[in-house]
């Protein structure tokens, strides 16, 4: 009698009907070339909270100019940021460039190639682990990421949640039952292509879904309510006043941001944050104005119209004005002098590059107003 375990387990019909849509609806990406595991997380770090379309282009010229881990790793902070400059989330990058220093000194240049020792990486979390454990190494590990919890909250009719302690238990569980064990890489890439391009958040193909037969979602009219979350995401608005300084010798002061806030470590001009836009005359009354300049001499040569910069917690307006100045102020010794040809040298956060754009078509003639 024959009592060994079946060497495979039997495919879920989930599996075995996302698997061959996967194969009649290929998607060639970059990234799915290769099992370099420096590649593949170098992608899986881009891509998460970035759409593949806005990522794509990011991923060719970080793997083109950083072509190995101890490239990347020996690269300068400054330049590796300016590369990131639009990607958002900058400490994706800060986090990832600590992550190659890591791997190319501790461990002499090699890429964990367990799914523990992969977690440990700065940056990595278990989404971001799991892919590049079954990626690189087909290591038996399910991701889940938004497109996971969208496909497999409407195909299972699931209403737990997945912001909550509990949903997050049952949706990794489920995802790891309905694992193809033999090609996880095969089965990773399918549920997550699927989500992104066919059970989209809006409008998804319904009327051609291999999986519409048993989609409780889909029979119960709950396409548009699923996943849940059981948290409102709480947004702040905030007000930046930028100066853009100009000394005798024709330089500007410069800043880097430090601190645990947005856009630590790029660049850009002092700033007084105040709880409303102020015009430039309410400016010069604030405390922080005679904080900076003290009995400084400065004239105003202009101001820009007000940007609007939206991130996930926080809607920012942006004003900017150019002064001149006579002698850099004693209380921004911490800035540096750069010349308006060398911004492009510096990382800014893309709303500075759209007001430095639009300054520049303005000083070409391109635009009427600055």
């Amino acid at each position: 009698m024959n009592t060994q375990t079946p060497k495979h387990k039997i495919k879920h019909p989930f599996t075995e009907n996302l698997l061959q849509w996967a194969k009649e609806n290929p998607r060639h990406l970059p990234w799915k070339d290769t099992n370099d595991p420096y590649k593949i997380w170098l992608s899986e770090i881009i891509l998460q909270q970035t759409r593949v379309a806005q990522g794509r282009p990011y991923y060719e010229k970080f793997a083109a100019t950083y072509p190995t881990v101890e490239n990347l790793a020996n690269a300068p902070e400054d330049e590796v940021m300016r590369m990131w400059e639009g990607l958002g989330y900058y400490s994706r990058a800060r986090n990832m460039h600590a992550a190659a220093k890591y791997i190319a000194g501790e461990l002499k240049g090699k890429f964990p190639n367990t799914h523990k020792e992969i977690l440990q990486l700065k940056g990595v979390g278990p989404y971001t682990a799991a892919a590049i454990a079954s990626f690189a190494f087909e290591l038996p590990h399910a991701v889940v990421d938004g497109n996971v919890y969208r496909v497999l909250a409407r195909r299972f009719g699931i209403e737990t949640p997945i912001d909550s302690t509990e949903g997050k238990k049952e949706f990794a569980l489920l995802a790891e039952e309905l694992l193809d064990r033999e090609k996880p890489s095969v089965y990773n890439q399918a549920i997550m292509d699927f989500g992104s391009t066919h059970c989209t958040p809006a409008n998804p193909s319904c009327t051609d879904c291999p999986l519409q037969e048993n989609c409780v979602a889909h029979h119960k009219g709950l396409i548009s309510k699923l996943p849940l979350k059981s948290k409102k995401l709480k947004r702040t608005t905030r007000y930046f006043h930028y100066f853009m300084l100009q000394l005798p010798n024709d330089t500007f002061l410069l800043q880097k941001r430090i601190g645990k806030g947005i856009w630590r470590n790029l660049y850009q001009f002092p700033l007084i944050e105040a709880a409303q836009l102020l015009d430039f005359e309410a400016l010069t009354q604030t405390e922080e104005w005679q904080q900076l300049f003290a009995n400084q001499e400065v004239v105003l040569k202009k101001s820009s119209k007000t940007y609007k910069h939206q991130l996930t917690h926080q809607t920012i307006f942006l004003q900017f004005f150019e002064l001149q100045l006579k002698e850099k102020p004693s209380t921004l010794l911490d800035c540096i002098e750069v010349k308006a040809a060398d911004f492009d040298s510096y990382a800014f956060p893309r709303v500075m590059n759209l007001f430095l754009e639009d300054r520049a078509n303005q000083e070409s003639g391109q635009l009427e107003m600055f």
